[in-house]
């Protein structure tokens, strides 16, 4: 019995590969977060807010201009899923701050994303183990920000 390892992949199609999953992973957030009347980026907005985050650090997260924040974060603030508050140290920066509300809405999202979750079923332990550990090699270059 011949025991070949399956060839390499190129790292084109590991790209294709990532971008298809993300794309699904996107579509499926997407639709978790239509069930609770929020835009894709309106819940961006809530899952990327562990703790306060300054407006132009969310324009940075979010890759879009500051001013198309102001907009997202107060729709967000009317609903009563997050509020500003002033930096501490420089009061004329403000941070968003999820509030138990926002929090819970996205755990929800979060859970409901059935395509996702079903897709993970798949794998079993030593698998998902596995997959785990390359994803979290792959996430700090994937997140480091390109120098201006």
């Amino acid at each position: 019995m011949s025991t070949t390892a399956a060839p390499r992949p190129a790292k084109l199609q590991l790209l294709e590969l990532l971008a298809a999953i993300g794309t699904a992973q996107w579509r499926d957030f997407a639709a978790a977060a239509a069930r609770y009347g929020l835009t894709s980026t309106q819940a961006k907005v809530l899952a990327q807010l562990e703790g306060p985050v300054p407006m132009r650090g969310l324009a940075s997260l979010l890759a879009c201009d500051a001013s198309n924040v102001t907009g997202i974060v107060d729709r967000l603030e009317v609903r009563g899923l997050v509020r500003r508050e002033p930096e501490p140290r420089d009061r004329r920066v403000k941070n968003v701050v999820a509030t138990e509300a926002g929090r819970e809405t996205i755990r929800r999202v979060r859970e409901e994303m059935q395509a996702t979750r079903g897709a993970l079923d798949a794998l079993d332990e030593a698998e998902s183990a596995t997959l785990y550990a390359l994803l979290e090699r792959l996430r700090p270059a994937m997140e480091r920000r390109p120098e201006a």
